[in-house]
């Protein structure tokens, strides 16, 4: 059994919910677009990609997380409910709709 529960993966991509090419972090693994906000179910630990879901990973909320955020996110696929913390060049008006509309709502 792997003891090691994160595996640094810092690549660029194109992003599956709004095609927008996404570039390298270069400080931490990028594991979201930062333009939608969207992620896809591919870890069961950070970087690790053994989730067989390969769902889309949509934010459904945000969350205040030490000096930043974390985004609440729930797979379109299995209803999982995951968090990932919010990067330097996330959209800050996506993050603030996001917190707008999941005011006051039970994830």
């Amino acid at each position: 059994m792997d003891s090691k529960k994160f595996k640094m993966i810092d690549e660029s991509f194109k992003c599956i919910v709004c095609n927008k090419k996404v570039e390298k972090l270069d400080y931490t693994a990028r594991d979201h677009c930062p333009y939608c906000l969207c992620s896809m179910h591919v870890d069961i630990n950070p970087g690790d990609r053994k989730e067989t879901c390969h769902g889309v990973l949509r934010p459904i909320a945000i969350e205040n997380y030490k000096d930043t955020y974390k985004i609440v996110y729930k797979c379109e696929k299995c209803g999982m409910i995951k968090k990932n913390i919010a990067a330097r060049d996330d959209d800050i008006n996506k993050i603030i709709e996001v917190s707008k509309s999941s005011y006051n709502h039970e994830y």
